[in-house]
């Protein structure tokens, strides 16, 4: 009789546990924070400055982690095939879910039904920059320019991928000012920046996060931001329009965190109120307007705005890819 109590009350307890892990409150153990570019990118920047505080609100680690490749696919396509269950999270961009849309031919993932999004992040405007010791002789935009309308093809452009932001910033800018410039894509941004540097490459039209630190220790010269208005970090740099005589333009993009589809009501509520609390302090806003260049979101920053961005950003896309001519089969 003693055994089979014993017995009875341990299979009750197996029967019991997976109930018991079920019902406990949601977070209790580590949330992961997906990132799908290498480290030192500009997600994997903002990534790591908002897992602490996040820590710390939502009172259990959240560790940050990078799966690169595939212009943010793979990352993407590991979260969309997680369970929804508010332990994985990603940082996804306009990029990966709006311009790879009409970049690639077949993705793992649908964009729109196979996420949950979560918060909005922020706009990361791009910024064209070029060497000062390896090109002395680009001092403005308007340099730039003159020397790509001399020879074609002989000034380059780096980019973090084709099809990435700072790909089509690019094409976008030779189609304004009609030149032929020549496209030298790299996996990521290290490899980019690093041939900048190298003097591998002329011109790489970055995301502002990354640059900022290259820009103030004077690694790289800013010639313009491809903004509609200047940016309140660089006050001095001009805009598109202004440094490159082409009507204004704007090829930000935004970071949003996004989730497996069918994210329970709870959780997402939970996550998005705690986002939007800690980038709305005055801490984190110096740090993304001042450090980053990266314009705050407007309150409030709902997930169903989030949804509407990110599905009016899929068409607005398409049309620049179409007319970059960029594909990835």
């Amino acid at each position: 009789m003693i055994r089979r109590t014993l017995l009875a009350a341990a299979l009750a307890a197996i029967v019991a546990a997976p109930a018991m892990a079920q019902d406990a409150p949601w977070p209790n153990r580590p949330i992961t924070l997906m990132g799908g570019f290498p480290n030192g990118a500009g997600t994997d920047i903002y990534a790591r400055r908002l897992s602490e505080p996040l820590s710390r609100a939502l009172g259990v680690p959240v560790v940050v982690d990078n799966r690169s490749g595939a212009g943010g696919n793979i990352g993407s396509e590991y979260v969309a095939k997680q369970p929804p269950d508010g332990y994985t999270f990603l940082i996804g961009t306009a990029g990966t879910h709006a311009i790879n849309a009409s970049l690639y031919r077949r993705l793992p993932f649908n964009v729109i039904n196979d996420f949950t999004p979560v918060a909005l992040l922020g706009d990361v405007p791009n910024v064209m920059l070029v060497n000062p010791e390896k090109r002395p002789n680009f001092r403005t935009c308007q340099d730039v320019l003159a020397a790509a309308r001399a020879r074609p093809q002989a000034v380059s452009y780096a980019s973090t991928g084709n099809g990435a932001s700072t790909h089509l910033a690019g094409a976008q800018l030779a189609t304004a000012a009609r030149l032929d410039l020549l496209h030298v894509p790299y996996r990521g941004q290290p490899g980019a920046i690093a041939s900048l540097l190298a003097g591998d490459t002329d011109v790489f039209f970055n995301q502002t996060g990354p640059s900022m630190g290259p820009i103030r220790q004077g690694q790289v010269r800013a010639l313009a931001v491809l903004t509609r208005e200047r940016l309140p970090a660089l006050p001095d740099v001009p805009t598109v329009a202004e440094a490159c005589g082409v009507p204004p333009m704007d090829t930000s993009t935004w970071y949003g965190i996004l989730a497996p589809a069918h994210l329970p009501a709870p959780i997402l509520t939970r996550m998005n109120a705690e986002v939007n609390r800690i980038i709305a302090t005055p801490e984190f806003r110096e740090w993304l307007i001042q450090n980053q260049a990266i314009t705050p979101p407007v309150a409030p920053n709902s997930p169903e705005q989030f949804r509407e961005t990110l599905v009016a950003d899929v068409a607005r896309w398409a049309e620049v890819v179409r007319t970059s001519g960029a594909t990835v089969d």
